[in-house]
């Protein structure tokens, strides 16, 4: 099981994830709501400590693919998660002008037409994150919510997708087995789960793992 620690805020964070037992990390970048924003430069500073296999995940919100583009530019990390949807023909830009770097692609679960929303990326991306935001609302939520979603939709898009499909949403040490059980996810993503007053929270980090590996 493949595992994303997001909202990381330091060199320190990456490091006890990493010794955790992550196989990533994510680095939120500028976001309408949410936890966890930290500026470029910071980002930047944190992927370059983080050892190869260890993916490093740019969260971006940016509009479209030039910003998109830019945005990695200052940043260099090895993956891309784009946290909200893009315009037609975005892809085509980012895999020219990225090579190599890997596309993650968002779909908040809302309803049905989620798993539509997810088959349609799954053709293009490199892999999808089932997340429980809501793009629709005035200000936009885009991740770090804390709240669960359907699992038995993204057990459907699971099922169907192309592409390796991570879970997120509302996971912790006490559901984290349930979660695997019901949606079988090629990955899992967590922020919330293990942090305690914000902070990255060592016990809780190693009962998240633990009951992973229980199973």
């Amino acid at each position: 099981m493949h595992v994303k620690i997001c909202c990381i805020s330091s060199v320190e964070e990456a490091r006890m994830a990493v010794g955790a037992g992550a196989s990533a990390v994510g680095l939120v970048g500028k976001m309408p709501s949410g936890p966890g924003v930290i500026g470029d430069e910071l980002i930047r500073t944190i992927a370059q400590t983080v050892p190869p296999p260890i993916a490093t995940f740019l969260l971006t919100s940016e509009p479209g693919a030039e910003a998109v583009i830019d945005h990695h530019r200052r940043v260099f990390t090895n993956t891309i998660q784009l946290v909200d949807g893009l315009p037609s023909g975005s892809y085509r830009l980012l895999r020219a002008a990225l090579p190599g770097i890997k596309l993650v692609q968002v779909i908040h679960v809302l309803d049905e037409l989620s798993i539509d929303e997810a088959l349609a990326s799954a053709e293009e991306a490199d892999a999808l994150l089932l997340d429980s935001g809501n793009p629709k609302l005035a200000v936009k939520e885009l991740g770090g919510t804390g709240r669960r979603h359907d699992w038995t939709l993204s057990r459907r898009i699971v099922e169907q997708s192309r592409v390796p499909v991570f879970l997120a949403g509302g996971l912790n040490p006490e559901n984290v087995r349930q979660a695997i059980d019901t949606v079988q996810p090629f990955g899992l993503d967590i922020c919330n789960g293990v942090r305690t007053n914000g902070k990255l929270d060592p016990e809780k980090l190693e009962r998240f793992f633990a009951n992973i590996h229980s199973l």
